[in-house]
């Protein structure tokens, strides 16, 4: 989920951007800081979109930099169970599918690609036996967060399924979709 968030932080400004405006300066050095920064309470920031506010720096001496209390809005992604998600898939390697959602990258492993028998290809493509189903690189997907994990805080790790109806590539959603209208124009049989 995609969240806009205010965080209060101190911010080192260096001397080499002192002739800048403060606010200015400040929403330099937070961007430099706070963007692509994984935190397991608010998500990824991704990035600086607002600084608020800008209290009077102080100097540490021997520093030479201005330190200042800053409060500023920035934008994150926080990926949540149940989550649906829209990306392209990226890698596929013989145990699933990688695909690219924003800022993270989820992993669909090869059991949860399909409702069926998954074959992996030499040429990096998943393949359902029964359903011919494919799945390859490039593919745009729509799936549903069902695990996560921030054991490593520098990889966290996001699993994903598209085992469930209107999940998938988006060849796979609109057969999806026809064949649900084709039955609803179908004529109802009579028991008797």
């Amino acid at each position: 989920m995609f969240y806009e968030t205010t965080i209060k932080t101190h911010v080192r400004v260096p001397p080499a951007l002192l002739n800048k405006k403060k606010k200015d300066a400040v929403s330099e050095c937070l961007s430099e800081n706070f963007e692509n920064l994984l935190s397991k309470d608010i998500g990824i920031i991704f990035a600086v979109t607002e600084v608020v506010s800008v209290n009077d720096g102080i100097v540490i001496p021997g520093d030479g930099a201005s330190y200042y209390e800053t409060e500023a809005k920035v934008l994150t992604y926080k990926p949540e169970l149940q989550e649906v998600v829209w990306g392209k898939i990226r890698d596929i390697t013989d145990f699933g599918a990688f695909i690219d959602i924003g800022p993270i990258d989820g992993m669909i492993h090869v059991s949860q690609a399909m409702d069926d028998f998954v074959s992996f290809s030499k040429s990096n493509v998943l393949s359902g036996k029964e359903s011919n189903r494919v799945l390859k690189v490039g593919d745009l997907c729509r799936a549903r967060i069902i695990a996560l994990s921030y054991k490593d805080l520098n990889n966290p790790k996001v699993g994903l399924t598209m085992r469930q109806p209107l999940l998938g590539t988006f060849s796979w959603i609109e057969d999806e979709i026809k064949k649900a209208k084709k039955m609803a124009k179908a004529p109802e049989k009579k028991n008797g």
